[in-house]
């Protein structure tokens, strides 16, 4: 994500003494985003896998235990999602009295012929598959018998209960070494329909004096993003009506050696991500017999730098970057870190308020499938979160690698995950497989690209996976 420095947000609010009026906990604006998308074919869920050592053996019983006893830490992992009647606001959360955690926990074992490769073609089926809205909005997989002494647990979550570094959030909070949460009062008693419509009557009072705010703000972003949305792309093989299926393929590499390039050209390391992305897609569109020289990035933008298990939701925005894919590679990463540090002048969440209206009156009208099956403003989506510096532990098991995933829809037929973990930097590209077959060469590109720009700062001799594998042949 483009960097924002930020406070953390705060530690949850005290409990509600006996006799007090429930909480309420509503969606907030940014939140309503990530609802508006439900109308379409595809699922809004976001979610990573976990790849465990297991070592000598794993007890699914116990780990699911453990999880249990950690629930607690994310009281949104034991809530609904409760629309209301017109007129009483935004949607609340409200605990479950039923929860079961084995209505969200499956374990089964890794499909043949094992491996990482496998559990990815698994994971991209369960995101691709809705969460049921009658209960919380997450599930996990624990996949056993992944390879030599592991596992993998597939966690996925609906958008609207987590943004990227929310996600993280989800993690920490059930990672070994936080101690066991304290348990609450569960479940706590639901808002009455007066206290909602009263709570709602407040809510909109505060939306009208916050309105002429809004609407300097509405207009800041119709200048600043008149020429994205005006402008319409030529034709390429990026934009297609995209299907039911996904799939996840994988690039990963050493962090240390993309923060080192990164600093010697006075970038980022999502720069270099970015720079990586586009020369890969120009390379895979000439093999495709297409000319792309520039593309248009909808990159997330975090107005936070962390969060607590107590504080999910979304806050976050989108900016489109139009950024180079043609020329010598430390050039044209010098030129996106001109441009993405342009971008981070801008006021964060502009664009959200710009088409958060749009959006959600294309929703109401049932417009908005056939928008974003047509759109011609973007090329693609990257996302990119700086994750956990250390190895974490669930159930007494490390942690070795953190995948993340995601998925794009409308006609995105090609888009991108990106998440640092404990020293190693992973790339999730993820594809329609009929209007992308050929996501295993794109994913040689993309590893290409990073190799050419990270040899830069490997030590003499050091052989890259493309020069071991010519070895090998």
């Amino acid at each position: 994500m483009l960097e924002k420095t930020l406070p953390v947000l705060p530690t949850a609010d005290p409990p509600a003494e006996a006799g007090q009026a429930p909480q309420i906990d509503r969606v907030s604006v940014d939140d309503l985003m990530s609802l508006v998308p439900d109308r379409g074919r595809t699922p809004v869920q976001i979610g990573a896998i976990l790849i465990l050592d297991v070592g000598a053996g794993l007890d699914p019983a116990q780990l699911l235990a453990t999880l249990e006893r950690r629930l607690p830490a994310v009281p949104r992992l034991r809530q609904n999602l409760v629309h209301l009647p017109l007129f009483s606001g935004r949607p609340i959360w409200v605990d479950d009295p039923q929860f079961k955690i084995t209505d969200h926990v499956s374990v089964m074992r890794c499909p043949s012929p094992a491996g990482v490769g496998a559990v990815l073609d698994v994971a991209a089926g369960l995101l691709m598959t809705p969460l049921p809205r009658d209960r919380a909005l997450w599930a996990a997989a624990l996949v056993t018998d992944v390879g030599a002494g592991q596992a993998a647990l597939i966690l996925r979550f609906h958008h609207v209960l987590a943004d990227g570094v929310a996600g993280l959030a989800i993690l920490a909070g059930l990672a070994d070494g936080v101690g066991e949460p304290q348990d609450s009062p569960f479940p706590r008693p639901r808002p009455t329909h007066p206290q909602f419509m009263a709570d709602a009557a407040r809510d909109g009072l505060r939306a009208a004096r916050g309105f002429p705010a809004a609407l300097v703000g509405f207009a800041r972003a119709l200048s600043q993003f008149r020429p994205a949305l005006v402008s319409r792309l030529p034709s390429s093989s990026l934009n297609r009506p995209t299907g039911p299926l996904r799939r996840f393929a994988t690039v990963s590499c050493d962090l240390a050696e993309i923060h080192g390039v990164a600093h010697s050209n006075g970038a980022t390391v999502n720069d270099v991500v970015l720079s990586s992305v586009t020369g890969a897609l120009h390379r895979l569109l000439a093999e495709r017999q297409e000319s792309v020289e520039t593309f248009v990035l909808s990159v997330p933008v975090s107005f936070r730098r962390s969060t607590t298990g107590q504080h999910l939701g979304n806050r976050s925005g989108v900016t489109p970057l139009h950024l180079p894919g043609v020329g010598e590679p430390f050039g044209r990463l010098r030129a996106v870190a001109r441009i993405t540090a342009a971008a981070k002048l801008n006021p964060p969440g502009a664009l959200n308020a710009l088409l958060g209206p749009g959006f959600r009156l294309l929703a109401w009208t049932g417009l908005y499938q056939r928008f974003i099956d047509h759109q011609h403003s973007v090329h693609t989506f990257v996302t990119n979160l700086r994750g956990p510096e250390t190895t974490l532990s669930l159930g007494g098991h490390p942690v070795v690698s953190v995948i993340p995933l995601a998925v794009a829809s409308g006609n995105i037929t090609v888009s991108f995950a990106v998440l640092s973990y404990a020293g190693q930097l992973t790339v999730t590209l993820i594809a329609d497989p009929e209007t992308c077959p050929d996501l295993s060469r794109l994913r040689d590109l993309l590893q290409g690209e990073l190799e050419v720009l990270a040899g830069s700062v490997r030590p003499p001799g050091q052989m890259t996976v493309r020069d071991r594998e010519a070895q090998g042949s």
